[in-house]
């Protein structure tokens, strides 16, 4: 008998939403369990699930429990059948991480926190947040090569920058994104198809 795959997270996180995408791309049948950190008790039931920082996601495999998005996507991928989502080749797999840096370092806290959330909120944004995130869309753009993020199918990175876009439109920076990244509006028309990507 199988291990059961249970991913403990919200809907609304970035970081729950790559691990369930991740989960489909592997084709891997599992439970999605709602937990809201932002709830009174929120921190306390991730930490009781195994987070020790309070945070989302986490996953369970039988009686394995783990925690942060890197260590989760890495262990899907090489635990499960179905496709690879990490490239062979080493270049491909080096570009697919810096994307996947990108998308932790500056494309979550610059267009995510630092212009999305403002817009949620109808505030204005910090001064400069959003030539940064300006810069954070050059430079995926630029990285951005072939049918996917990485070639000609999708990856680990595809799961990280999908899991967030839909925000980045939503944000100060959509027009940036709608009128100057062709090859991300590209991607974006795909990658929409994706499970869970929005």
């Amino acid at each position: 008998m199988s291990r059961p795959v249970t991913l403990i997270g919200a809907d609304y996180s970035v970081y729950s939403r790559i691990c369930r995408l991740t989960l489909d791309l592997k084709g891997v049948p599992h439970a999605f369990e709602r937990l809201d950190v932002f709830a009174a008790d929120g921190r306390t039931r991730a930490r009781q699930a195994g987070q020790p920082f309070g945070k989302i996601p986490v996953l369970r495999h039988g009686a394995l429990t783990l925690f942060e998005t890197l260590a989760i996507t890495r262990y899907i991928d090489e635990q499960f059948d179905g496709p690879a989502l990490q490239p062979a080749n080493p270049a491909d797999r080096a570009r697919m991480n810096q994307i996947i840096s990108i998308v932790d370092t500056s494309a979550y806290p610059v267009l995510v926190w630092g212009l999305h959330v403002p817009r949620s909120e109808t505030r204005e944004p910090d001064p400069g947040m959003l030539d940064k995130g300006r810069a954070v869309l050059d430079a995926l753009e630029a990285l951005t090569q072939g049918t996917w993020l990485c070639g000609d199918v999708p990856t680990l990175a595809d799961a990280y920058l999908a899991a967030c876009t839909d925000y980045i439109l939503d944000s100060a920076a959509g027009s940036h994104f709608a009128n100057h990244c062709p090859r991300l509006q590209d991607w974006w028309t795909r990658a929409q198809a994706l499970p869970k990507a929005q």
